[in-house]
């Protein structure tokens, strides 16, 4: 992933952020996602309507 990404996690991570997913806003064609214990390791990319679709089923499963 290109080093001007700036990677984020979740807010809702918890105190000890030991296990996390981090994103990169602002990719224009979808989202990075990486894990928060490898951040040299792999990132997934999803597109933009597979995350926002993703990110709808979680909010209408609470």
């Amino acid at each position: 992933m290109p080093p001007e990404f700036t990677w984020r996690r979740s807010r809702y991570s918890g105190a000890s952020n030991a296990a996390c997913v981090e994103v990169s806003d602002g990719h224009p064609a979808g989202l990075p996602v990486r894990d928060s214990k490898s951040p040299d390791g792999p990132v997934v990319f999803f597109p933009s309507p597979a995350w926002s679709a993703f990110i709808a089923d979680l909010k209408n499963s609470r």
